[in-house]
């Protein structure tokens, strides 16, 4: 069951890196999880992948969200919300939600730090 979860979640967060209101390293974060219950070996494919695996072995020691994904992630926020506004036209009670879901989402993403913390000398 965690295998098939990680194997979705990777396809999934595959789809969201050229969707640009889709997030993808979350999902990838969740596949790491889920693999790390079920297949050291995926694990160790996705933790060492040459693209997302920097991102996700940060995010496992210190729960850093670099920079740029930041701007990428409040940027595909913001272009979601819009999308979805020009598109569906959206009563002001389903506007409000949507944008407090994403505001808090961004509040998140933007509260976690940037980069790991400075190594420390030994005693």
């Amino acid at each position: 069951m965690w295998a098939t979860l990680g194997v979705s979640f990777v396809a999934i967060g595959l789809v969201g890196a050229v969707l640009p209101v889709l997030p993808t390293t979350p999902f990838l974060i969740l596949a790491a999880a889920c693999f790390a219950r079920s297949s050291p070996r995926l694990e160790a494919w996705l933790l060492h992948h040459r693209r997302f695996g920097p991102l996700l072995r940060d995010w496992r020691r210190h729960q850093v969200i670099p920079p740029r994904a930041k701007r990428l992630a409040c940027g595909g926020m913001t272009v979601g919300y819009g999308f979805f506004w020009f598109t569906t036209g959206p009563g002001w009670p389903l506007a409000t939600a949507v944008a407090a879901l994403m505001l808090t989402g961004a509040g998140y993403v933007l509260s976690r730090p940037s980069r790991p913390p400075p190594p420390t000398a030994p005693p």
